[in-house]
């Protein structure tokens, strides 16, 4: 089963003048399972991972009931507040659905480089845990060290890192990105997701620029531990399904030592279908 580990709808009347802003036309619009189903077949993708994109409750549910009628999304990763009073009864709540996967809070957009490393967030993380849900960390180079900090602490806790901490490709900054990962990588619960790579790259299109980011993404955590997603309708902003796909098979081929064939399968929905649980 080939599977796209991180995808997102979203309403534009829902969002109230959230992320995207109009001068991102090219996805600055509703996105709908409609929209999504052509390029999944046209690319030969059978399974979506359903992504939350508002810090909101009510969206998870909205997302999960999508789901419902949406024969390709098999999981949602919803979003929760993880410092309320009354997190752990939301998460259980919410876990009630089958199609719950995960849960992510957007660390990325927060003031406090820190915030995920405080204690504040250990009831919530374990009851993560109790109920087998994944913990998608949507984080920035900076927030790194915290991240890592916050899954010493939690070794129960399945996380995977999203669109790998997008690192600098546009300016072609490898450090510390590289050494926080590597050593994020050494605890076995986490994983990281090949996605969002091309919204990070900015004019230094096509494979060279980006394999040495992937390279160490393939050192650190091996096949058996990253998973594609296409960030789509994101990816939007700078190519799209069908490209993206093609020049993840065209990584994974150049990277050494080079994936084989059950690698490959694996990264490209394997590993997905496994820690999902789909």
């Amino acid at each position: 089963m080939r599977v796209d580990a991180h995808q997102h709808f979203w309403r534009l009347a829902e969002r109230a003048g959230a992320w995207p802003p109009p001068t991102l036309a090219a996805i600055h619009r509703d996105f709908g399972p409609q929209d999504l189903a052509p390029l999944l077949q046209a690319s030969g993708v059978d399974a979506t991972v359903l992504v939350q994109s508002l810090p909101s409750v009510a969206e998870t549910r909205r997302l999960l009931a999508q789901a419902r009628t949406t024969s390709f999304v098999r999981g949602v990763v919803g979003w929760v507040d993880m410092k309320a009073a009354d997190a752990t009864d939301t998460i259980a709540d919410l876990a009630r659905d089958p199609l719950l996967k995960g849960l992510r809070p957007m660390l990325q957009d927060l003031d406090d480089d820190d915030w995920i490393a405080d204690p504040a967030t250990g009831p919530a993380a374990e009851a993560m845990v109790r109920h087998g849900l994944v913990f998608d960390a949507l984080v920035l180079p900076r927030h790194l060290r915290a991240l890592e900090t916050f899954a010493a602490r939690h070794p129960r806790l399945a996380i995977v890192i999203d669109h790998a901490a997008k690192p600098l490709i546009a300016r072609g900054v490898m450090q510390p990105w590289r050494d926080d990962l590597a050593r994020l990588a050494a605890l076995p619960q986490v994983r990281c997701k090949v996605s969002g790579l091309l919204t990070e790259a900015g004019e230094r299109t096509g494979v060279d620029p980006l394999l040495p980011y992937v390279q160490a993404l393939w050192t650190s955590f091996g096949p058996s531990r990253l998973l594609w997603g296409s960030d789509w309708p994101v990816l939007q902003l700078a190519g799209d399904y069908a490209g993206w796909l093609a020049t993840t098979t065209a990584l994974l081929a150049a990277v050494q030592p080079p994936a084989t064939a059950a690698e490959s399968a694996a990264v490209l929905g394997a590993n997905a279908a496994t820690l999902y649980r789909l």
